[in-house]
């Protein structure tokens, strides 16, 4: 059968089908169970005879739906919370890849859009920054501790405050993805912009390396939330503006579902970065080969849990 036909015969059922995932609570367990059996025959038959095709991945995410639906309401075991974090996630990130990398090239672009302006113009940073803030820092700069911001506030203070920032910031980052996704791109740009005038503001004042060895040992996490988060919001918008061969009420419901479990997924993620700025940013004496351990090791945990790990995870996926 022609892929074509095969769409033609079977598209209102898979209509009617996404009405039931959206209203299964109003539906018996049993209505549930045959729908779903309807609906894996027919993904069957789809990865048989169109396995790369768009209704493949379509139909299997309706089938992973409708499981869902199904056995929501079961009772939990007390390993769900720790698939939720070895499987679940990661699952949602693998479909989230594309989203992630956009959210990544605008931001680094941002960054770029901010260094270069702050060596252009001699105002700029005072701009992003605010003339407290850079006059604060130029007077720590020559009393030599020019991250000394970090060290005069109470650490368990600085702690609560920080976990409160940096969930408020990726929330926006998140929601502003209701404006189609350029909300969530034009809040990338404004912190990203910021990143970059920052960073250079030190290194035109001759104490780069040493601001990068403090902020980065907190930022890594902190700007990697703020750039997952962006993919979330893409995710949401997207779920919007694309809807594929799904009706667009249910696409952009997906979405956000999808979106926001990317954020509560940030949960370790916003705790580390709070733990990391408010108890050993402030140590600037501490060993720079130290730092830069943390720093590294930092990384390399994003990018394994939020990259390599959902396409290994995926491989392995099975309705």
């Amino acid at each position: 059968m022609k892929e074509v036909s095969f769409i033609r015969r079977n598209i209102d059922k898979w209509k009617s089908l996404e009405k039931v995932v959206d209203k299964a609570l109003t539906h018996d367990p049993s209505e549930l169970a045959d729908a779903y059996t309807e609906i894996t025959t027919d993904l069957s038959f789809s990865r048989s005879h169109y396995p790369k095709s768009r209704i493949t991945l379509y139909l299997n995410n309706l089938a992973s739906a409708l499981h869902n639906q199904l056995y929501k309401n079961k009772k939990e075991k007390y390993s769900r919370f720790i698939t939720y974090w070895t499987q679940e996630i990661p699952l949602v990130m693998k479909q989230s890849q594309k989203e992630l990398s956009y959210s990544f090239i605008v931001f680094i672009i941002s960054v770029l859009v901010g260094v270069i302006s702050a060596y252009n113009d001699d105002t700029f940073v005072r701009l992003i920054l605010g003339n407290s803030y850079v006059d604060m820092t130029l007077n720590n700069i020559e009393n030599g501790d020019p991250v000394g911001v970090y060290s005069k506030h109470n650490a368990m203070e600085m702690f609560f405050y920080i976990i409160y920032n940096n969930i408020r910031v990726s929330f926006i980052v998140f929601v502003f993805g209701l404006m189609t996704g350029f909300g969530t791109g034009l809040v990338l740009l404004s912190n990203g912009v910021m990143v970059g005038a920052f960073q250079a503001f030190f290194f035109q004042h001759g104490v780069g390396l040493e601001s990068m060895l403090a902020i980065w040992l907190h930022g890594t996490f902190e700007i990697s939330a703020i750039v997952i988060a962006g993919a979330a919001g893409f995710a949401l918008g997207n779920g919007f503006l694309f809807p594929g061969t799904y009706s667009r009420g249910y696409a952009f419901r997906q979405g956000a579902k999808r979106g926001l479990k990317i954020i509560v997924g940030l949960i370790p993620v916003f705790l580390t970065a709070g733990f990391i700025e408010s108890f050993l940013t402030r140590h600037t004496e501490f060993p720079d080969m130290f730092r830069l351990f943390i720093i590294l090791l930092s990384l390399f945990s994003v990018i394994w849990y939020y990259v390599i790990f959902p396409k290994r995870i995926s491989n392995n996926l099975t309705i």
